[in-house]
């Protein structure tokens, strides 16, 4: 049985735990913030990749969670895999508060910017794998997805209002994202032509989507498929 099930079940029922307990003690003991960490509540770096804020979060990224880590786990083994999974993670948690993006006590969870370093591994190693699920080639969801949070933490107003959420960690994605191109470079010799491919990809996409919305008449938002 693949670890990235593992993954997704420790998702679920991290999350369903930490629904039950106080909110407090739950912000204490498996949210990541820098003054938890400090207080040395070091376990909160793994808790926190686990616990998710809500049902529609969890539900939002196990789906991302399946499909790019399932295909990962395939091309790397399992040990690579988590490899990615935690350091991702971590970076992503430890990186905006140390640089000052968010304050000492900013709590922060979710699986998110992990699945962000997989994705981009994927990306660089097997863009044209179709998601059945997304109905789309995987290295196009994933550059579509870091266009978004990409163009957010530049300037939200681009896109507006309607697909700006101040409670999600932007910033954090992006930096997961970033953290799995290496990573991606490293384990595919083809990374380069499988960039090529992934941009033209996504050219295409653009291309598709102003001429839908020229025969429309509204704009369109990156995030349509």
């Amino acid at each position: 049985m693949r670890v990235n099930w593992f993954l997704i079940l420790g998702c679920v029922l991290a999350s369903l735990y930490a629904w039950q307990q106080d909110p407090n003690w739950a912000d204490q003991n498996l949210v990541f913030s820098l003054n938890n960490l400090l207080a040395g509540r070091v376990w909160t770096l793994v808790t926190a990749l686990f616990v998710h804020a809500s049902v529609p979060h969890l539900l939002g990224n196990m789906p991302f969670l399946f499909v790019f880590g399932n295909t990962l786990e395939k091309m790397i083994g399992r040990d690579n895999h988590l490899l990615v999974f935690f350091i991702g993670g971590f970076t992503s948690f430890l990186l905006p508060p140390l640089l000052g993006i968010y304050s000492p006590d900013t709590g922060m969870l979710g699986a998110s910017a992990a699945i962000f370093t997989l994705a981009a591994c994927v990306m660089l190693m097997s863009p044209l794998k179709f998601s059945w699920l997304f109905l789309a080639p995987q290295g196009l969801v994933a550059i579509i997805y870091f266009t978004l949070n990409a163009i957010i933490v530049t300037d939200p107003s681009i896109l507006g209002q309607r697909l700006f959420d101040p409670s999600v960690a932007y910033i954090a994605h992006v930096i997961g994202f970033t953290v799995g191109i290496p990573f991606g470079i490293a384990w595919s010799q083809k990374w380069k032509k499988n960039l090529l491919i992934t941009l033209g990809l996504f050219g295409l996409y653009l291309i598709i989507l102003f001429v839908l919305a020229s025969i429309f008449g509204s704009p369109l938002p990156f995030g349509v498929f």
